[in-house]
């Protein structure tokens, strides 16, 4: 790890194995644990636009004729959210 990149709290008390590397609204680098990584403004920001974008997709070709011939079923109440969590995570984890 380069001397130069900032660090959060726990790296610099030694309390995590792993660092992320995030990149910082100047395009300064900073590590991150895995517990500060997921809060990270930046990441988050991108992963919802994301999930939004890839989910509305996903949801308009698998259950859109259910959603336009207005024939609702309970098994979608955890089938769209799923559809948008799915993404979301994706897009957190390749972050």
């Amino acid at each position: 790890m380069p001397g130069s990149d900032a660090l959060c709290l726990h790296l610099v008390k030694g309390a995590a194995a792993a660092a992320f590397r995030m990149r910082a609204p100047g395009g300064a680098a900073r590590l991150e644990c895995w517990r500060c990584a997921p809060r990270n403004r930046r990441m988050l920001r991108r992963s919802i636009i994301t999930a939004l974008v890839v989910g509305s997709i996903l949801t308009a070709i698998n259950q859109g004729h259910l959603i336009f011939d207005q024939d609702f079923h309970w098994d979608l109440a955890w089938r769209i959210p799923l559809t948008y969590c799915v993404p979301f995570l994706v897009a957190s984890w390749g972050a």
